[in-house]
């Protein structure tokens, strides 16, 4: 009976059932300063604390990233969520944020009556970029990691004989490098692979290979000139090592298949020139292959030497760069009816890739390439050069930023 009447007088004062409310706002409110043009960034890498500024219409949890300097008495502050196209706070948390710690209250109460509040955007990683709205995007690509898959048209032309233009190709693969310090770089790529359909169709795929770049750190070789004053020159040889684990070629030519397998493949290298980082490079190779011809069903031992480059022109990864000539020779080969003992071949390459938009932060790139070869392996097959030329897209699916890649306020 008491309980009834104890309700009763409750519900009489309020006049009947509470309707649920918003949260109240956690935290002061701040008053900002009038946004500035352009918006201030966060800096990535030095301290950021969180805390709560109070809510208001543009954002409603009133939760905020700071970045506070004692100079000038200053304070960034920026929405822990993206805003939507309006300027208001979207659900979206910030992504790609470095961690933040939250921000005593006392502390924030002397920021607050003696700091100058200002709208920012938050800070980003290298190589990527934020705009106003807190949406972050990749700016930096480093085409030496990444995974890929490509698709190209690729006409072919043998001298003497009719173009065959109804030919496509299919490539994909994945490659990643590891330095090792500042005096090498470890590059691995699994599963090298391009396929060609059509007229005079082929296959070339590498299940491994593994080769480095080195820096010596003292010269092996020290002249010196007496010529005047006397002068110093060292002489560097930056010897590394590549190898090549079961690589299988397969082409159809005259409507026969020739089929090639190498089992192992082991070159010295030595670079001509390398960037600071090892990524980019130009150098030469030589050394032996062991091969098997699956269609005459002998083993022969292939001495080869290759000139080769692979460069990213900019610092952003945007313009790449491959090129290479080779050769090779069959040696401890079966003599074989209609090619000569001994058969050579000779492949030439230049490729260029640019990238020209990003889905998903993964890039889109424009592949242009042209190739050429000459080779007497091929039985009953007339010795002459053979050209194509690759037009078409690839795209990376996994495509980190580079290491050398900057702040996006530094671009």
């Amino acid at each position: 009976m008491m309980t009834a009447v104890l309700l009763a007088l409750l519900l009489s004062q309020s006049g009947g059932p509470e309707a649920p409310r918003e949260p109240a706002p956690t935290g002061p409110t701040v008053t900002f300063a009038p946004a500035e043009s352009p918006l201030p960034s966060l800096v990535y890498g030095k301290g950021i604390a969180c805390a709560s500024l109070g809510s208001s219409p543009q954002v409603p949890s009133g939760r905020y990233r700071l970045q506070c300097d004692e100079s000038t008495r200053r304070c960034l502050a920026v929405p822990v969520n993206e805003l939507e196209a309006d300027g208001t706070e979207s659900a979206r948390p910030l992504e790609r944020t470095a961690p933040c710690h939250e921000l005593a209250q006392g502390l924030l109460q002397r920021l607050i009556e003696g700091y100058t509040f200002v709208p920012a955007i938050a800070e980003a990683p290298p190589g990527w970029y934020r705009d106003e709205r807190g949406r972050v995007m990749q700016f930096n690509f480093d085409l030496h990691r990444r995974v890929w898959l490509g698709g190209a048209w690729a006409p072919l032309w043998r001298m003497g004989e009719p173009s065959a233009l109804s030919r496509g190709r299919v490539d994909f693969g994945i490659i990643t490098e590891f330095p090792d310090g500042e005096q090498m770089m470890r590059r691995f790529t699994v599963l090298d692979t391009e396929l060609v359909l059509g007229e005079q169709s082929s296959l070339d795929t590498t299940l491994l290979r593994y080769d480095t770049n080195v820096r010596q750190d003292k010269p092996p070789i020290r002249v010196t000139t007496f010529l005047g004053k006397p002068r110093r020159w060292d002489f560097t040889f930056d010897m590394g090592g590549w190898l090549e684990v079961l690589r299988l070629e397969l082409l159809r030519r005259g409507g026969i298949d020739h089929i090639f397998y190498t089992f192992i493949s082991g070159h010295l290298t030595l670079d001509l020139w390398h960037s600071a980082d090892l990524a980019s490079y130009v150098r030469v190779r030589a050394g032996p292959s062991l091969e098997y011809d699956r269609t005459h069903g002998f083993f022969a031992l292939v001495p080869g030497a290759v000139a080769e480059g692979n460069l990213t022109l900019d610092r952003n990864g945007f313009h790449h760069l491959t090129f290479g000539a080779e050769v090779e020779k069959l040696v401890l080969d079966r003599e074989v009816e209609g090619r000569p003992h001994h058969p050579e071949r000779l492949r030439v390459r230049a490729g260029y890739e640019l990238i020209l938009l990003a889905i998903n932060d993964q890039p889109l790139s424009l592949v242009l390439e042209g190739r050429g070869q000459w080779r007497t392996d091929l039985v009953d097959e007339r010795p002459v050069w053979e050209w194509s030329a690759n037009t078409g897209l690839r795209f990376s699916l996994w495509a980190p930023a580079r290491r050398s890649a900057p702040l996006a306020a530094s671009r």
